[in-house]
């Protein structure tokens, strides 16, 4: 493929960064161009599957994303009272796949090392698009600022509320998963918490994960079960998270007694109903844009930086950006989609809130063998970036 063509990417996030990398390294003219006015990463922490490492290193960069991480051992699922329900050895799925699993970073630490592997020049930041049109030829975009920008291809990275997705496919429907969530990073930690560890703890339509980082830093989130947008959640102080969580086992309660009003960061989890199409001639959805889903499996920036790699190859392997984009759609539908309803069901199950259900649940749960689990998972880690 001619690499003279010009790509304009919408979305300096995780999937916007790393797609930028894979199509400068392939040769192609890459513009980001991002809302807001300095790259502030949302989110606090985050995890990464086999398969976003086996992205990164397709990439090349995944030793220098690995030394700001942390590579942990072991997932644990708990009750309440701090039982194990389900136990999964993440050393043993990286020997078994060869490449690390269960991995953690702060996502500033990521984009910092993303926009390291960037071109200077490459991002522009306080940008916001309003608008577009779509010709044959190219994609007009109309910026709050008063300017406009001719692209030949657009490849939309701009999250869950894409303007582009309402657009080009205005049946698409954000949902909201019914339950809300806290989350924060400490570095001020409690006694008794095992750095090698990620756990979960269910209660009754409550739950709350505990996530080392490097730097002796933790992540740690809260969900609950309530209405939408709900204005009382959304003021909560850790002492109403006390009220709630201060019954789980240790060292939940100590957390949040370590954690301050400032650090919470709160919102309700949504996904987006899964579409049909991701291609609409010169503009492709990806990542959030195209498959927002809920963050049960950790899967959310692991797909968004498998469809960067896949895209960028595409590209690389195609005359013609149109067809690209939509051998894109082909490969990425089916599997965004498999993960957006596993997420979403695997929620709703983590949620329970009757009494009843949630010992059938954890009965079950502590019946099933990790190799069945395991095996449930294996389509996420046996992964294959070739596009040929």
């Amino acid at each position: 493929m001619g690499n003279n063509q010009k790509f304009v990417v919408i979305g300096a996030g995780i999937g916007g960064l790393t797609v930028a990398i894979a199509l400068q390294r392939s040769g192609f003219q890459v513009t980001v161009i991002e809302q807001a006015p300095e790259i502030r990463p949302l989110g606090a922490g985050l995890g990464l599957a086999a398969n976003a490492v086996k992205a990164f290193t397709e990439l090349g960069i995944d030793r220098e994303v690995l030394r700001v991480g942390k590579v942990l051992k072991k997932v644990l699922i708990k009750d309440r009272k701090g039982k194990i329900l389900t136990f999964t050895d993440s050393e043993k799925i990286s020997r078994k796949y060869g490449t690390v699993d269960n991995f953690t970073i702060h996502r500033a630490d990521l984009h910092e090392v993303l926009l390291k592997h960037l071109q200077p020049g490459t991002v522009h930041l306080n940008k916001q698009c309003i608008d577009f049109e779509q010709h044959p030829d190219g994609v007009v975009l109309h910026f709050q600022d008063g300017q406009t920008i001719n692209a030949e291809y657009v490849i939309a990275s701009d999250g869950i509320h894409s303007i582009f997705r309402r657009k080009l496919a205005p049946q698409s429907v954000v949902r909201y998963a019914g339950y809300t969530c806290w989350r924060a990073v400490i570095d001020n930690l409690p006694l008794g918490i095992n750095l090698e560890e990620t756990s979960e703890t269910w209660g009754e339509g409550a739950r709350f994960g505990i996530v080392p980082l490097s730097g002796n830093k933790l992540y740690w989130f809260a969900c609950l079960n309530t209405t939408g947008n709900n204005a009382t959640m959304r003021n909560y102080t850790v002492d109403n998270l006390l009220s709630h969580f201060g019954n789980f086992h240790e060292p939940i309660p100590a957390i949040l007694k370590h954690t301050n009003n400032q650090q919470l960061i709160w919102g309700d989890i949504i996904d987006l109903k899964p579409l049909t199409t991701f291609a609409f001639e010169n503009i492709t959805l990806m990542g959030d844009a195209a498959h927002a889903t809920t963050p049960n499996m950790g899967q959310g920036a692991c797909m968004a930086i498998e469809d960067a790699v896949v895209l960028a190859k595409l590209l690389s392997a195609n005359k013609n950006a149109k067809e690209a984009f939509k051998k894109f759609e082909v490969m990425r539908l089916v599997r965004t989609e498999k993960i957006v309803r596993g997420s979403w069901t695997l929620g709703r199950i983590a949620q329970l809130e009757n009494p009843l259900l949630v010992q059938l649940r954890n009965a079950a749960i502590r019946a099933t063998p990790s190799s069945v689990a395991e095996k449930q998972m294996r389509f996420l880690y046996e992964v294959s970036f070739s596009v040929t």
